[in-house]
Parts: C-alpha cells; sequence; structure tokens
C-alpha cells in the first residue's frame, strides 16, 4: 500500500566520504551513480538513489510536486521519499548518502538492477534555496560498457515562496539554519519548473549563492 498522498509521481537526496553501497548479492547488477556538484555556491544536502521499472516519476514538469518530493527539496530529508518508493512494487532499490556534496566535489553510491528494473532515478535539494532541487526523473539506465552522462539543471518544487530568506532556508549554519519542511504553500508556484536561480534582497547574496545551469553531473554504468 501506499502512504495516503502519494502519487506515482514522486520524488527525492545528499553525501559526501564515506558511502555505504546496498547489499548486491554476489555476481548481482549494479548500476554506479557518481554525482558532480556544478556550482560555486550550492551544496547537495543527502542524495538518493533509486532503481525502477519504467514509468516511475519522481515529479512531472508543470505538476504539482507530492509531498515527499517538498520534504527533499524545502528540508532535503530524504525519509519519507525513500519509504514511499521502498513500498513500491515497481521500485527495487533505494539508498541515500551520509553527507553532504559540497560544490566542486563528487561522490558514487550503488543500487542493484536486474530484468525491467532498469531505471534510475536520483534527487537532493540545493542549500541555500527554498525549495530548489537537482534531479534525474526515470531514465533508463546504460547497457553492456556504455556510461551514461547527465547534466541536470536547478528545478523549483514550486512548494515554497523563494522569499530567500534564512528564516525559511535549512543549514548549514554558517550560510543558513532556518526552517526546513511545513505545510504552508502561500506565495508559492504551485507545479514543478526550471528553478530562476538566487535575485538577492534578502539573506542571499546572488554573487555567492546563484548558479547558471546546468547544477549537476551525472554519471552512470552498470558493474558487476
Amino acid at each position: 500500500m501506499k502512504a495516503p498522498g502519494i502519487r506515482t509521481a514522486i520524488a527525492g537526496a545528499f553525501l559526501l566520504g564515506l558511502l555505504h553501497p546496498t547489499q548486491a548479492e554476489a555476481g548481482g547488477q549494479r548500476f554506479e551513480v557518481t554525482v558532480t556538484n556544478l556550482t560555486r555556491g550550492q551544496t547537495f544536502t543527502p542524495i538518493l538513489v533509486a532503481s525502477h521499472q519504467q514509468g516511475v516519476r519522481l515529479f512531472a514538469l508543470g505538476q504539482p510536486a507530492s509531498e515527499p518530493l517538498e520534504i527533499v527539496a524545502e528540508a532535503g530529508d530524504t525519509a519519507p521519499l525513500a519509504a514511499a518508493l521502498d513500498s513500491m512494487p515497481e521500485v527495487m532499490d533505494v539508498t541515500v548518502a551520509n553527507g553532504v556534496l559540497p560544490p566542486g566535489q563528487s561522490a558514487t553510491l550503488f543500487v542493484e538492477t536486474r530484468g525491467h528494473f532498469d531505471h534510475l532515478s536520483v534527487v537532493a535539494m540545493l542549500i541555500p534555496t527554498n525549495d530548489g532541487f537537482f534531479a534525474v526523473n526515470g531514465v533508463e539506465g546504460p547497457t553492456g560498457n556504455k556510461i551514461l552522462r547527465i547534466l541536470s539543471p536547478a528545478y523549483d518544487a514550486g512548494t515554497e515562496a523563494n522569499d530567500e530568506q534564512c528564516a525559511h532556508i535549512p543549514g548549514p549554519p554558517t550560510i543558513c539554519s532556518g526552517e526546513g519542511f511545513n505545510l504552508s504553500r502561500d506565495g508559492a508556484e504551485w507545479y514543478v519548473h526550471i528553478h530562476g536561480g538566487i535575485h538577492g534582497g534578502a539573506s542571499l547574496q546572488p554573487s555567492a549563492a546563484d548558479w547558471r545551469n546546468p547544477v549537476a553531473e551525472i554519471t552512470i554504468r552498470r558493474i558487476q
């Protein structure tokens, strides 16, 4: 049974340092997923990677975000999304990284794959933003020795007003340490779209926190 209010299009990621591969069976197939933070002033919260069948989507552009995706995009908390994905028979494996991924750094995670469970999704919040995230949204993984390279723009979940006030943006404390997820969508766009960036005038300065797309490079390969 899916959790209440969770649609087929559901969403949700963070990492640096030691990452724990999933418990793949000996000799089994896995996808190796490497994420590189291409921004100058944005940190990625814990990154979530999932392997699944075709048709599972984290979100649809122009449509409202699910609550699990909203929680990722506003608070960097992947637990509700991971639980929602784990409950779906179309999903094979979900893994989440241990820590944040600073600008200019890369980290690698692994998920199991076999048969029709040959698609992948990846997601994490950008901080400091109100509800910004990057994502890979249900792509087919590579076969054989091929390597798939994807460049992700920054997306806006459309669930919180982009007021750029630290009171509404979670850590790290050296930048902001405010509120993460809340149920209010007052002033928000109510649909997922390409993020407009940081404009300044509140707690954030474009010179430090703005970006030009893409914000993340994701490379995927299949390994034994």
